[in-house]
């Protein structure tokens, strides 16, 4: 084997190596991040919860109106006719041939595969094509849009894991700081203060779902009015 060559698979398996312990660590970051949102995200909803038990009278009136909103929505949709651009047509045509359950190799690439598909037949049926070219997008940065099972394939498959680790762990962060921005969030720390001093906020909770009821009445208002 020539000597150039040899050194090139040397240097490849070594650059695997390296990503591979990359990876590993990005990975081991990435589940306490992971912890740390799920937990946040459980005690912020055990809140949600109580808040809801709490304005439960106000909670069964918006449900009410959010029904009625579903079936004015399912009436509208109904009335609408699916006609298909041919640039969504082509676009779904070359993420069914990606894609494909069938292409899979091991069952669970199978079942991502599935989910994805699913994805994209709910896009198409939608005539979503920025869905359907954000979908598309993501497959082709994928670890399981590179085919082989050499070095250079494996090395360009943990590349790719490595940069979807370092987006999940951007996500987690973004998700935490939104989740702190978040009008429940706001609240939830106003009770824990308020509680602190003895204090109950039931009646602000109750105005806040008045606004909520109004809006959702408002905006059934306006289905009517299309459906007329």
């Amino acid at each position: 084997m020539d000597g150039g060559l040899v050194r090139h698979l040397s240097e490849t398996a070594k650059a695997l190596e390296q990503k591979r312990l990359e990876l590993i660590d990005f990975e081991a970051r990435l589940a306490e991040r992971e912890l740390d949102l799920a937990t946040f995200q459980a005690e912020l909803d055990a809140f949600e919860r109580h808040y809801l038990q709490v304005v439960g009278m106000r909670q069964q009136e918006l449900d009410r109106i959010e029904a009625q909103i579903l079936d004015y929505e399912a009436s509208l949709l109904a009335e609408q006719n699916f006609r298909p651009t041919g640039e969504l047509k082509q676009l779904y045509r070359e993420l069914a041939k990606q894609i494909h359950p069938d292409l899979a190799t091991d069952p669970d690439e199978r079942a991502r595969r599935e989910d994805l598909m699913a994805e994209v037949n709910r896009a198409y049926a939608a005539g979503d094509l920025a869905r359907l070219q954000h979908l598309f997008e993501t497959w082709n940065q994928s670890p399981e849009s590179i085919q082989g099972d050499d070095t250079a394939a494996e090395l360009m498959r943990t590349l790719r894991q490595i940069a979807q680790s370092q987006s999940r762990l951007q996500a987690i962060e973004e998700k935490i700081h939104a989740i702190e921005g978040s009008d429940l969030y706001r609240l939830w720390i106003k009770i824990q203060r308020a509680e602190q001093q003895g204090r109950h906020l039931l009646d602000e909770m109750s105005r806040q779902l008045d606004r909520q009821i109004q809006q959702a009445q408002q905006r059934l208002n306006r289905l009517k009015q299309q459906i007329r």
